[in-house]
């Protein structure tokens, strides 16, 4: 039975305040105040002016329904760790029936788990851009978000939650093919891994700027081995590189719960202002006017050198 918009029954379909924000569930306050200013501006009456009396009431009651209730429940750490325990109460009761009913919620669900939270930040990236313009896209969209928080939730259950901030998912540009230099093998050593040859070729599409490339050859080799931390340090390089944070995170993450010691791994971790897992970073302020604001800056003051450089191999 469809029920009449912000009747009572209608409202009881969104009990999901980071759906309803178009939120990932590891929002933290300065996105979610941003998401809600960027909501806020949309359902304003002057952002409105050409459309009906009866959109521009229906706008209102969005914000004043939906949207006000939903920031007030997510504007704080507290809120947001009480409504994420809510939703793995939910999951944990219904483990067995969370299916997706949409495409994005299949795709998320045979996303392997090394991949799920760049999929996941990504997909919630492309729906929150739809979810109130036009307003009749909402009830769609926010099922659609609801459902991939869920599976989300789903697939990482048992995994400690870490919120953080996320700033936007570039699409990276068309890459041309590189030819790649193969180094013969000497004569009585032992050939590399088929692994380590796609991590080789990596290496090379990246000192070429061939970031998507290199992408490709490095989840190859992390589907062969998946317990190399260089393997997963090298494609937080490249994923931060194409600007996407949320899947440089993950991987960063991963490549230090592999190995703590990484030098890799603990640069992307800095230049992304994660904390480390063992609390073992013990970085050091930079110093110096040049360098005061820069993440990848060390104590003494360098020479000027590339994105490539300040993150090393």
């Amino acid at each position: 039975m469809v029920h009449p918009r912000f009747s009572a029954q209608w409202l009881e379909n969104y009990a999901d305040p980071f759906a309803i924000m178009g939120l990932s569930v590891l929002a933290d306050d300065r996105r979610t105040l941003k998401r809600y200013r960027t909501i806020a501006k949309l359902l304003h009456p002057d952002s409105l002016m050409l459309s009906s009396d009866q959109e521009r009431e229906n706008a209102t009651q969005f914000l004043a329904r939906l949207v006000n209730p939903a920031y007030r429940k997510l504007k704080q750490h507290k809120g947001r760790a009480e409504e994420l325990a809510t939703l793995r109460f939910v999951v944990r009761q219904r483990m067995d029936t969370v299916e997706p009913t949409t495409a994005w919620g299949r795709s998320l669900l045979k996303t392997p788990i090394v991949q799920v939270e760049a999929v996941y930040e990504q997909a919630i990236a492309e729906l929150c851009e739809q979810q109130y313009s036009p307003l009749e896209a909402f009830e769609s969209t926010t099922a659609a978000l609801a459902e991939l928080n869920l599976i989300y939730l789903r697939l990482k259950i048992g995994e400690p939650m870490v919120r953080e901030k996320r700033f936007g998912v570039v699409p990276p540009a068309p890459q041309k093919e590189i030819e790649i230099a193969v180094k013969p093998v000497e004569p009585g050593s032992k050939p590399p891994s088929y692994a380590q040859r796609h991590y080789t070729r990596a290496e090379e599409y990246l000192s070429k700027g061939n970031l998507q490339q290199a992408i490709n050859e490095l989840k190859g080799a992390i589907k062969l081995e998946s317990d190399q931390s260089k393997y997963h340090a090298l494609l937080a390089k490249a994923y931060l590189m194409q600007k996407m944070r949320g899947a440089a995170k993950a991987y960063c993450r991963r490549a230090l719960n592999l190995d703590p010691k990484n030098m890799l791994a603990l640069r992307c971790a800095k230049y992304l202002k994660l904390e480390h897992p063992a609390n073992e970073l013990n970085w050091q302020t930079p110093v110096g006017k040049s360098q005061r604001n820069h993440p990848l800056a060390s104590r003494k003051a360098e020479p000027t050198v590339s994105f490539l450089g300040r993150l090393g191999k």
